[in-house]
């Protein structure tokens, strides 16, 4: 480098804007939606209205007549070739794995079942034969809920029985940690069942051109969906391409092999025509997969000073009807997460799996984590109101200090970094936690109806879905791998290509600003291809907050290569040793003669030319790198909610929420900010606004957004956020952050509501906490009439 040559600025931790934005949000993007292909048709579902009944009879007859209907077939119609949708997590060796069929032939097991399909020239076309297809139905007993569901005389959803598996872990002697405990707190609560609103319906589109298929759709998983439909549909994998285009956001909803995506490839191929399907809201309500549901029964045993000795849980995981791509898995990914920060002598986790004629459940944003941290940190300000000592000083006392890491946990997982106690202070002198709990007392001793509360959550997580070797003990269907590409243009431009597929993320960016960094070229000159894999070929997708930290690490191992090529050739143009050669910000150099340089932009084009290259180097500096980590992405963070309590009301209203995390070394922090903030909005609507709800005949009661009641900006608080930094065991220091706000924000919620409130006898509020909750449990606690909460 020389003295009139100034390196490039560092690009990790600039706040770029993202490149993908000035598409995105000017509309100037295809979503799988506005795909309009030469003779397509649309495809419409006649679903079920029972929650469980016997097909006798379908009658197609009417619906085939209509005007615009070019075919309409019933499941039986593709019995032969429509196979099972695929479940790649058979936790166990006896898991009761039942049929899938993508259209149900002889029995529906939730309402919204698809059992035919309508092909029309245009959607309306498609929409009014629906209502003309007659089908037949013997009703059948519904199940719907799992625990009534494990008696001996329940209805069976499928004929091996309701219980789909029992999953045991633990490690230490329970028996001995409760025996003789001091304290024993014991709880049960209920995770409700929720349903993804991504801003983008589902829609696909599928192809045919002789014996290829071609399957755009709106998904997460374009690798993983290529690779079903070959392996589990009989369509040769080299004649399968799948697009994911512009995705507008999933939170694990997109993550999975639907039937609509298979029924469109087999409907496509029947017809010869392109298909394509996009749901309605209610649509999707009804038949997108939901999340969490569960029953979470945890038992805490600890010293009088509060030191925990054991953590035992037992769970009911609702698995709606069928087992989808990694249903049974979800409610395990917790089971390493229940410890969460805190050192113990014993644990005892227990998952039983069940099925109800509900809607199948899968991943939604967290997939398990979020679950687990609301059970310890409910119970540990429980533990501390049962001892009498301050919540936040009961968690210092029991987490892992800064200086003990690497550090492994009594769940066996080894937690490569962290500093609680900094995330913790910085989070209290932002939220102002000793005057607030001063105001508490004041307002306690002054009698307010309105009730000051204070919520805490010091949470962590685990991440970055991988390694492959510890996701194949566990009997996960895939490996934790993540592909790259780096493709070196002759004028020195780059192209990246990455296995990961964003829906959102903001990739397109934070890759480019990785690139370069790592080869020294400008930002501007990065463009960054996903999503297609007839470009990107190989790949593991997005979920689990494991771009950054898997696929990130594979664009630094191509980057390397790219280098490594680049040397040889740059040391040839420069007459010297390559052993002699440096690379700094883009530029070689020799060693001893900054003034003797080539760029890498340089060597690309010389690269390109081949004139002089040395005997046996290929022209080209492209190269690919495919990571499997180590070990998981261990973020964590302290989040502080205030919130007031109308006692006369029951309304909920934040004051204050900081959220302070630390996912090591940041790429950009707008991007981070803009995770954090949208996993703090869907943690506070689990805690206050959204559910699931089904009436007693199976009829899901919130089947449309007037229902189910997601919060818009109006609803929610302004964040104060903040980071501290405990860098990754990785070479760029990363760990993800995606899931971290939904993680944190419930318990964080829901534990102030009950602080506020505790003084007057209540101990739990079921979620979502509404004001008719709110105030019948303060009924209830004060003897006056009321209900349940």
């Amino acid at each position: 480098m020389t003295a009139t040559q100034q390196a490039p600025a560092a690009e990790l931790g600039r706040a770029r804007l993202r490149k993908e934005d000035a598409r995105l949000i000017t509309g100037q993007t295809t979503w799988t939606d506005n795909i309009r292909l030469p003779g397509m048709l649309q495809l419409a579902f006649a679903r079920s209205p029972f929650a469980h009944a016997r097909i006798r009879a379908v009658d197609l007859s009417a619906a085939r007549t209509m005007p615009g209907v070019v075919a309409v077939f019933s499941g039986a119609d593709f019995a032969a070739e429509q196979g099972s949708l695929p479940c790649a997590w058979p936790v166990t060796a006896d898991i009761v794995i039942p049929a899938h069929p993508p259209m149900a032939v002889d029995e529906v097991r939730y309402v919204g079942e698809a059992v035919a399909v309508v092909v029309a020239r245009d959607r309306y076309a498609a929409a009014d034969a629906v209502a003309a297809i007659d089908v037949d139905y013997d009703p059948l007993p519904p199940v719907l809920d799992m625990r009534a569901a494990l008696e001996p005389d329940s209805p069976k959803v499928h004929e091996a029985g309701n219980k789909c598996y029992e999953w045991v872990f633990g490690n230490g002697d329970i028996d001995a940690a409760f025996s003789g405990a001091p304290v024993v707190v014991e709880r049960t609560y209920r995770q409700q069942r929720l349903i993804p609103c991504a801003m983008e319906p589902r829609s696909v589109v599928a192809q045919w051109v002789g014996d290829e298929v071609t399957l755009w759709s709106a998904t997460q998983i374009p690798h993983v969906l290529r690779f079903a439909l070959s392996a589990f549909f009989a369509i040769p994998e080299q004649n399968v391409r799948v697009i994911a285009p512009d995705v507008g956001g999933g939170f694990g909803s997109k993550l999975q092999v639907t039937a609509e995506e298979v029924l469109a490839v087999l409907v496509g191929r029947r017809v010869g025509k392109p298909v394509k399907w996009t749901e309605s809201r209610t649509e999707g309500n009804l038949t997108v997969h939901h999340g969490r549901d569960q029953w979470q029964r945890i038992r805490i045993a600890a010293d009088r000073d509060g030191r925990i000795r054991g953590l035992d849980v037992n769970l009911l995981a609702d698995m709606g009807a069928y087992l989808m791509l990694v249903t049974p898995g979800i409610p395990l990914l917790g089971a390493f997460m229940y410890n969460a920060i805190y050192k113990m002598d014993a644990y005892a986790f227990r998952c039983t799996g069940v099925f109800t004629t509900k809607m199948p459940t899968d991943a939604y944003r967290g997939a398990g984590r979020p679950e687990a941290t609301y059970a310890i940190e409910r119970i540990m300000d429980e533990l501390a109101a049962e001892l009498g000592i301050e919540p936040l000083e009961l968690r210092e006392r029991n987490w892992i200090r800064h200086e003990e890491f690497p550090y492994t946990t009594i769940a066996g997982l080894t937690y490569d970094s962290g500093n609680y106690e900094a995330a913790t202070a910085r989070a209290k002198e932002l939220f102002g936690y000793d005057e607030l709990r001063q105001e508490q007392a004041d307002r306690i001793a002054r009698g307010d109806k309105v009730r000051l509360g204070i919520g805490i959550s010091t949470f962590t997580e685990m991440c970055g879905l991988a390694p492959s070797r510890v996701l194949g003990s566990l009997s996960y269907g895939a490996g934790g791998w993540e592909s790259a590409s780096i493709r070196m243009l002759p004028t020195g431009k780059v192209e990246v290509v990455t296995g990961s597929s964003a829906h959102g993320q903001g990739h397109e960016t934070a890759w480019s600003q990785i690139v370069a960094d790592q080869l020294g070229v400008p930002f501007e000159d990065i463009r960054v291809l996903h999503g297609d894999t007839q470009v990107s070929p190989k790949g593991m997708d997005t979920y689990g907050s494991r771009s950054l930290a898997v696929g990130g690490m594979a664009l630094v191992g191509a980057c390397d290569k790219v280098i490594a090529k680049a040397k040889v050739i740059a040391a040839a143009m420069l007459e010297a040793s390559a052993d002699d050669l440096e690379f700094s910000a883009g530029r070689f150099s020799v060693r001893g003669d900054p003034e003797a340089g080539k760029t890498i932009q340089e060597v690309a084009l010389a690269t390109f030319a081949a004139h002089a290259l040395p005997d046996g180097v290929e022209p080209s500096l492209d190269s690919d790198a495919t990571y499997d980590p180590d070990n998981f992405s261990f973020p964590h963070g302290t989040h502080l909610c205030a919130t007031e309590v109308d006692t006369e009301t029951g309304f909920v209203t934040i004051r204050s929420y900081v959220a302070v995390d630390d996912v090591g070394v940041v790429v950009n922090p707008l991007i981070v900010e803009g995770q954090v903030h949208g996993g703090i909005a869907q943690g506070i609507a689990q805690a206050l606004y959204e559910e699931g709800v089904y009436d007693d005949a199976g009829n899901l009661v919130t089947a449309t957004l007037a229902d189910y009641l997601v919060p818009s900006a109006a609803d929610l608080p302004s964040y104060t956020t903040a980071r501290t930094a405990s860098p990754a065991d990785n070479r760029l220091g990363v760990k993800g952050v995606g899931e971290a706000g939904t993680i944190a924000s419930t318990p964080a919620v829901v534990n102030s509501i009950i602080d506020a409130l505790r003084p007057l006898g209540i101990s739990d509020i079921t979620m979502p906490c509404t004001p008719e909750r709110v105030w019948r449990a303060i009924q209830d606690a004060s003897g006056t009439t009321g209900g349940a909460a």
